[in-house]
């Protein structure tokens, strides 16, 4: 199979995958919402951080490193296995103690509890890591979602099932941790790989060089992503940081989703072409333009629709997230080109870059944050906002530079794309403003209204202004 045919199956099926999952995610959620209080999802939010450095300590790094690693032997997948699965326990033995001091910190007592329950899912991943890192690196991206829908969708009703029976919080928790264990116990039945009884030192050298720094890279990424987090569940109600926390989610769904499919199709396929730069910045270039061409106007409609869409999904009492949603729906717009632009980094070998990269960006992060501290939840948003963007220049200034493919060349290559998805949404904000809005029509009909008022304008401008993300995308989906 060619590598554009091969790069194409991946991206449908992961679009399939990550969209199937989400959608199902999402609708458990938006029950789960309507059941719970925001006070339970800021508790399951305060743990966040914990969770998310578990996650990446126990990995070490090594998954990315098979990855983008060649002639892998049997010796190679089972140390790493094996350094997880140890390195899982571990942590989770470390999160056992510290529970209490987690609880303290918040003033919360049940969360010394919930922390120890909630943190055997590091021991959970630890087990199909290795299997998972297997079929990205193999771009088995079918049998990905044959394994993650059924586990999210059955996770899913068990939470549902526990909300409605009373259990509150734990209804979160007990769901999270079904849903590792099915993906788990799934990983080992379909991915065709187990591990051998063997654990070769040099393979672990060889990968935990490699992986030892991505990991420090990410500990650096997840700091940043949870600070907003720590700082509103420290010195506000578990409400507010409910509110921040389900802004956030929903706003990062266009987000994750579409970031995800592209980083986890492009990380191996770039490893294929990585000592070709021309092709890979003429690659690099048209997944870009595709990236941005559909994560904006998503975004940007989002932002629009907000007051409607939490009212109708959500309802009423997740209303003050509203605020929170929007600055956060702009702040997105560039954050996915952060992880894509790291990827060309990665495929080159330059894990010490990364590092470097992210130790400047967040320490440029902790003097934004300390500044924007004494202005409220407000002041870290829209620092949220203004350091995306700077995030992304640091990032495309390096990997640009590798493959000849400047800042201000992206940027230019990128600025039709971003500037008709804003003309389209302010025109839809002041139909909704000025028209919809004062005939008091229902949620559902201003969102589609909306909706399809917003889609009409983004198509036309693009055919208007002959964008070429449009046009790729005719040649390569529909043929034509």
């Amino acid at each position: 199979m060619s590598l554009k045919k091969e790069t194409l199956s991946g991206l449908i099926w992961t679009f399939t995958q990550q969209f199937s999952v989400q959608l199902i995610s999402f609708c458990m959620t938006i029950i789960l919402a309507r059941i719970l209080m925001p006070a339970e999802f800021g508790l399951i939010a305060m743990l966040s951080i914990f969770i998310a450095i578990g996650n990446s300590l126990l990995d070490g790094g090594l998954a990315s490193s098979l990855i983008r690693s060649t002639d892998l032997t049997q010796d190679d997948y089972s140390t790493v296995f094996y350094f997880n699965l140890l390195g899982s326990i571990l942590i989770y033995g470390l999160v056992y103690l510290i529970a209490p001091l987690v609880a303290a910190f918040y003033h919360q007592d049940v969360l010394t509890l919930i922390l120890r329950i909630y943190a055997l899912d590091f021991i959970l991943n630890a087990f199909f890591s290795v299997q998972n890192a297997r079929l990205i690196k193999e771009m088995k991206f079918r049998i990905q979602m044959l394994i993650q829908i059924p586990s999210v969708l059955a996770g899913g009703m068990l939470g549902v099932f526990l909300a409605l029976n009373g259990y509150g919080v734990w209804s979160l928790v007990w769901m999270g941790l079904f849903q590792s264990f099915l993906s788990t116990v799934m990983h080992w039945l379909y991915s065709g790989w187990t591990p051998d009884f063997t654990f070769s030192l040099a393979c672990f050298k060889k990968h935990f060089h490699f992986g030892y720094k991505m990991t420090l890279t990410g500990l650096l990424d997840i700091l940043y992503k949870n600070v907003y987090v720590l700082i509103i569940g420290k010195y506000y109600a578990a409400a507010q940081l409910g509110y921040y926390s389900r802004a956030e989610s929903v706003s990062q769904l266009p987000v994750t989703n579409i970031s995800a499919v592209i980083n986890k199709v492009t990380y191996p396929m770039f490893s294929k072409i990585v000592d070709d730069d021309e092709k890979l910045k003429w690659v690099y270039k048209k997944l870009m333009q595709q990236l941005l061409f559909w994560n904006t106007p998503v975004l940007i409609l989002l932002a629009v629709i907000a007051e409607p869409l939490f009212n109708f999904l959500l309802s009423s009492k997740w209303l003050p997230a509203v605020p929170y949603f929007q600055i956060l729906c702009f702040a997105g717009i560039m954050y996915p080109l952060h992880s894509y632009n790291l990827n060309i980094l990665k495929v080159k070998g330059r894990s010490d870059l990364i590092l470097k990269l992210e130790s400047v960006k967040k320490g440029i992060c902790v003097v934004g944050i300390l500044c924007a501290v004494p202005f409220g939840i407000y002041g870290l948003l829209y620092f949220q906002l203004i350091f995306n963007f700077i995030g992304y220049y640091i990032n495309s200034f390096y990997s640009g530079k590798m493959i000849n493919y400047s800042v201000p060349e992206q940027l230019m290559d990128a600025a039709p794309i971003i500037g008709n998805s804003f003309l389209a949404g302010l025109l839809c904000y002041l139909g909704d403003l000025y028209c919809l809005k004062p005939l008091f029509l229902f949620d559902l009909s201003r969102i589609l209204i909306d909706g399809a008022f917003f889609l009409i304008i983004y198509l036309a401008g693009s055919s208007l202004f002959r964008l070429a993300a449009i046009h790729d995308f005719k040649q390569l989906i529909l043929k034509r």
